[in-house]
Order: structure tokens, then C-alpha cells, then sequence
């Protein structure tokens, strides 16, 4: 597990959107948007009411809203997602709940394509 950069708190309350980078963990309620340029952890007793935008988001707490990640969302059995989700790998564990719609894009796929053919291919 990589450290964390940025901790809110089981007794923290925060109203309002956050933006920052690094790694973030809530273990306390926001509510509000998060636009973070690193990795986002909702502990069991994190709670999130907004939209997350991360790189990667790890869920064993509850968000209320949409997620959107560049690599990578995982929703632990103890995680509750209600709200829609995107990103390229996604990983939901046996008694996680999640209720929207989810979109897969296939990025990575095609960057390892054009890698390939480059290799293949060079100029």
C-alpha cells in the first residue's frame, strides 16, 4: 500500500469540494466533490455524498455519487456504490454493493497496441 499524503479523519466532517494530489483517505464524510490526481481510499467509516474523479479509488466505505477513475476502481465487500462508474479495470468483491451504470473504456488496450506495433515497426 502506497502512504498516504492526506487523512480525513472518523471525526471529521468536511462540506465543499476537495482538489489536491498525492494519496488521499477518508475515514470521516465529505460531502462535496473530490478531484484528486492520485489514489483516493474510502476506509469502512468513510463516507463520500458527491462525485470522485482519481486516478484510483478504493471503496470500503459508502459514496453517494458518480466515481471516475484513469486506472483503476476496487469496491471492497464492506463498499457501497449508488451512482454511476468509469474506468478501464474494474474490481468488485463478493458483498460489495453497487447500484448505476458502469463504462469500461479500453485505453490501455489500445496504448499497448500502438506500443507493440511501434516496436514492431520502427522508424
Amino acid at each position: 500500500m502506497e502512504s498516504i499524503d492526506s487523512l480525513i479523519g472518523e471525526n471529521l466532517k468536511i462540506t465543499g469540494n476537495i482538489e489536491g494530489k498525492g494519496n488521499l483517505r477518508i475515514d470521516g464524510t465529505v460531502e462535496g466533490d473530490i478531484i484528486y490526481e492520485g489514489n483516493v481510499v474510502i476506509g469502512e467509516d468513510g463516507k463520500v455524498i458527491g462525485n470522485i474523479k482519481a486516478s484510483a479509488v478504493s471503496l470500503s466505505g459508502t459514496v453517494n455519487g458518480n466515481v471516475a477513475s484513469s486506472s483503476r476502481i476496487e469496491i471492497f465487500e464492506n463498499g457501497t456504490l449508488i451512482g454511476d462508474l468509469e474506468a478501464p479495470v474494474l474490481v468488485i468483491h463478493e458483498n460489495a454493493r453497487f447500484e448505476g451504470n458502469c463504462k469500461m473504456p479500453n485505453k490501455s488496450r489500445n496504448d499497448n497496441h500502438k506500443e507493440k506495433a511501434k516496436a514492431e515497426n520502427p522508424q
